[in-house]
């Protein structure tokens, strides 16, 4: 977990808590109780047992502890109602612990054609994102397009029950998710919490999740 996330969360209003990671059921449960909402971040590839294939050549360092753990939470979550985003890692974990799949490289599809790994520093919008109309996500930024930051070589293949695409680069690679009805539940593939100090725009995130938690609580009381 880098402290980017934790300045974003801070900067739109909410209060951090870092979860660590166990394996019990119960304490997972426990954790999710205890906070208004959940963050899933960025982080390492997801294991492709948990969606039923087997790994490539490609895949990257895998550490399943966190992907139980990180599966659990979004599920329990998901019982309980609470907002959650999901960033990165974080999107494909959310669209795995619901039922979807995931191109383990994207570098063996040979229609992707964008660079979605890029080299430039951390902060720098590396290409074009398409937002779909008609969806949380083009609420957020109210724009038809945005220019975002790439750091991934994994990526949405089929899409969870019940979640839809609010996003795509301009080779059709699924750049956003979200959930149909209910509680707050929305995922993008780029690291807006790496762009927000220089693209102002992208606290648009964190300002809502933090705008949904809030809802929620008033709701709860």
């Amino acid at each position: 977990m880098n402290y980017d996330y934790v300045s974003a969360l801070a900067a739109s209003g909410a209060i951090p808590i870092l979860l660590p990671v166990i394996q019990d059921l119960s304490g997972i449960e426990a954790q999710i109780e205890k906070v208004d909402g959940v963050l899933f971040s960025g982080g390492y590839d997801v294991n492709p047992l948990f969606y039923g294939e087997e790994p490539c050549k490609e895949l990257g360092f895998i550490f399943p502890e966190v992907d139980e753990h990180q599966i659990a939470a979004a599920r329990i979550a998901d019982m309980l109602a609470k907002p959650m985003l999901g960033i990165c890692r974080g999107l494909q974990i959310m669209n795995v612990a619901f039922g979807g799949t995931l191109h383990q490289d994207l570098g063996k599809l040979t229609d992707s054609t964008v660079r979605h790994f890029q080299k430039s520093q951390m902060h720098v919008a590396g290409h074009t994102v398409d937002i779909r109309k008609s969806t949380l996500l083009a609420d957020i930024f109210a724009q038809e397009s945005i220019l975002t930051n790439s750091f991934h070589h994994q990526a949405v293949k089929d899409i969870a029950p019940g979640f839809i695409v609010n996003a795509q680069a301009k080779d059709g690679v699924i750049e956003g998710i979200e959930k149909k009805g209910g509680p707050f539940v929305l995922a993008v593939q780029w690291h807006p919490e790496m762009m927000f100090r220089h693209h102002p725009e992208m606290l648009n995130l964190f300002r809502k999740f933090a705008e949904e938690i809030s809802k929620g609580k008033r709701g709860g009381k």
